[in-house]
C-alpha cells in the first residue's frame, strides 16, 4: 500500500521524533511504499495567503500554489498522522497543511453546496499517532479536536470508506520511560500489521 506519513514536530530529539521513526521503520518492514512528509524538515508553508483564500473556491485554479503537495496526497492509499497535541489542538504547521490542501476540488466537491461530496475516496486507511501533555479526561473535556480531526473529519472526506485507528499517549508531562517505551512498542506493532 502507498502510505503517506505526515509528521509534524520541530525537534529531532523529541519523543514524537522517536515515534515517527518507529512508524516509518515498521511500515517499510511490512512492505509498504512510504512517502515520509516531514513538514518542518521540508519547510512546508502553513500560511494561507490572502490570494489563496480569495481563490479558495475557484476549482481548479485553487490548486496552483500547492499542486506538488496535492499530487503527494492523491498518490496515497493510506495516511498516518504523527504529531503532538499543543493547546488541545493540532500544531500550527499541521493545521496549515489541512487548511491549504483539504480544499474544494481536492478533498471535497462543493459544486452543489447542499450536497457536498467527499473526494479522498482513494484513501482506504487512516491512522493517528498522537501525544498529549494532559490526561485523557482533560482532552475529553476540551473536545479532543486532534482525535476528531483524524477519526471523524478525515474519514468523512473518504466517504466513510477508510478504516481508522488512533493511537494516543496522554499525560506526557508525567510519563515514565517505561510508559513511553510501551507506547512506542504498541505503535510499532500497529504499524507492522497496518493494512
Amino acid at each position: 500500500m502507498r502510505v503517506l506519513v505526515v509528521y509534524c514536530h520541530p525537534v529531532e530529539t523529541s519523543f514524537a521524533a522517536a515515534l515517527h521513526q518507529e512508524v516509518l521503520r515498521n511500515l517499510k518492514a511490512a512492505g509498504h511504499e512510504v512517502d515520509d512528509w516531514d513538514l518542518y524538515a521540508e519547510g512546508f508553508d502553513p500560511v494561507m495567503s490572502r490570494e489563496e483564500r480569495l481563490g479558495y473556491h475557484e476549482v481548479p485554479a485553487n490548486r496552483e500554489k500547492v499542486q506538488p503537495h496535492i499530487d503527494r496526497l492523491n498518490r496515497a492509499e493510506a495516511i498516518v498522522f504523527c504529531f503532538p497535541t499543543w493547546c488541545f489542538g493540532l500544531p500550527a504547521m499541521l493545521k496549515g497543511w489541512f487548511d491549504r490542501l483539504l480544499m474544494p476540488g481536492v478533498a471535497f466537491d462543493i459544486s452543489d453546496p447542499a450536497n457536498v461530496r467527499p473526494m479522498l475516496t482513494h484513501i482506504r486507511r487512516i491512522s493517528g499517532v498522537v501525544t498529549y501533555g494532559r490526561p485523557r479526561w482533560m482532552a475529553w473535556y476540551m473536545g479532543d479536536p486532534p482525535r476528531k480531526i483524524v477519526t471523524r473529519y478525515m474519514k468523512r472526506l473518504t466517504a466513510a470508506q477508510a478504516r481508522v485507528d488512533f493511537h494516543a499517549h496522554y499525560h506526557m508531562n508525567v510519563a515514565t520511560p517505561t510508559q513511553l517505551s510501551r507506547f512506542k512498542e504498541r505503535v510499532g506493532r500497529a504499524m507492522a500489521r497496518f493494512a
